[in-house]
């Protein structure tokens, strides 16, 4: 029989194709994709305990600290006010009262600037051991009850200290009004609310003396 007789079902001689191949069925086994990775969670930093190495680290945390007298564990406004009376002192023993105003009123922006750069250091809006403001305040009521003897500056050092740590009325709204700020404003609110003790405290040391 010659090829033009086969019968056309007759395919003997067709090449086999190869199907194409089944798509791959999903693994059921297979685990799921992984979760993108979370990211890591940044948090604020920890507020900063100062001492001896913290102290040494910037010039304005030496004027912010008063010179070591904020690294006190117990009252360190107290202990400021303190270390600012015995300094005035011995300050008063070489210098006129012209001369202390002209060193009270450097002295004013010069603690806000340690007061901001300190408080900032240490990542607390009004660190207990920043005692520069304390300081210049007591200072202030020093020079304008000039002259004055140790028991004038005794009764003034004791009003400071109970209208400071109490904070009533007009000193607490100070307190408060710039309490959680930061940077200037917020060097500024921690010399405000001791510059209004500072004035509550000359105001009922005036009233005694006119009464």
């Amino acid at each position: 029989m010659s090829l033009s007789d086969r019968p056309r079902d007759d395919v003997s001689d067709v090449t086999a194709r190869p199907l194409p191949p089944h798509p791959a069925a999903p693994d059921a086994a297979a685990p799921p994709p992984a979760a993108s990775p979370t990211p890591p969670r940044i948090e604020a930093p920890l507020p900063r305990r100062p001492g001896v190495r913290f102290l040494r680290a910037h010039p304005a945390h030496w004027i912010g600290l008063g010179f070591g007298s904020g690294l006190s564990p117990l009252a360190p406004g107290t202990v400021g006010t303190l270390w600012a009376w015995l300094a005035w002192v011995v300050l008063g023993l070489w210098l006129t009262p012209a001369q202390l105003g002209w060193l009270l009123a450097v002295s004013l922006p010069l603690a806000w600037w340690a007061c901001t750069v300190s408080a900032d250091h240490l990542n607390v809006a009004d660190p207990s051991a920043v005692v520069a403001d304390e300081i210049v305040a007591f200072w202030l009521i020093l020079w304008l009850l000039l002259p004055a003897g140790f028991w004038a500056q005794l009764a003034a050092f004791a009003l400071f200290r109970f209208f400071d740590a109490v904070k009533p009325g007009p000193v607490g709204w100070a307190d408060r009004l710039f309490h959680d700020a930061r940077g200037w404003r917020g060097g500024f609110g921690i010399m405000l609310d001791d510059l209004v003790a500072a004035g509550c405290a000359l105001l009922v040391i005036a009233l005694v003396r006119v009464l």
